[in-house]
C-alpha cells in the first residue's frame, strides 16, 4: 500500500512556491538566505546558518506583486523556529518558521538585496552575495 496517497494535508494555508532573498535577523546578528515557500502562516527558506527550533527570528524581504495582488512590497515578518535541518558540510540549512506578525515597510527602507539563487543549489556552497 502507497502510504504516499493516504497521508492527509494538513496546511491551512495556500502555499506559494517562491525563491527570493530574505534577511535573517536573530541573536543580533543578520544572514543571508533564501525562500522555498511561504503562506500567510509560514515560511520556509534556506540560510548559511543554524537556528534552534524555538527561536524568535525576524525576516525581511520583498514580497512579490504575485501574491500582494498588486505591487511587490517589502515586508517584515517575526516567526519562531519550527524545525531546522543540521547542514551538512557545504550546505545550507532548510528552517521552517512559523509567522507570528507582519507588516509592510514604507517602499524606501533598505531590504535583503541579494542575489537570488536558485532552489537547485541550496545544497551547494554557491550562496546569496
Amino acid at each position: 500500500m502507497n502510504t504516499e496517497t493516504n497521508r492527509l494535508e494538513r496546511r491551512g494555508a495556500q502555499r506559494f512556491e517562491v525563491h527570493l532573498p530574505l534577511a535573517v535577523h536573530f541573536e543580533e546578528r543578520t544572514v543571508a538566505g533564501f525562500t522555498q515557500d511561504l503562506s500567510g502562516r509560514g515560511i520556509f527558506f534556506f540560510a548559511e546558518a543554524t537556528l534552534p527550533e524555538g527561536a524568535t527570528v525576524e525576516l525581511t524581504f520583498t514580497m512579490p506583486s504575485e501574491i500582494t495582488l498588486g505591487e511587490s512590497m517589502p515586508v517584515r515578518c517575526r516567526g519562531r523556529v519550527l524545525r531546522a535541518s543540521v547542514p551538512l558540510a557545504g550546505q545550507r540549512s532548510g528552517i521552517a518558521v512559523q509567522l507570528a506578525s507582519y507588516h509592510y515597510l514604507p517602499s524606501d527602507e533598505h531590504v535583503a538585496q541579494f542575489v537570488r539563487v536558485s532552489a537547485a543549489g541550496a545544497g551547494s556552497s554557491a550562496g546569496p552575495r
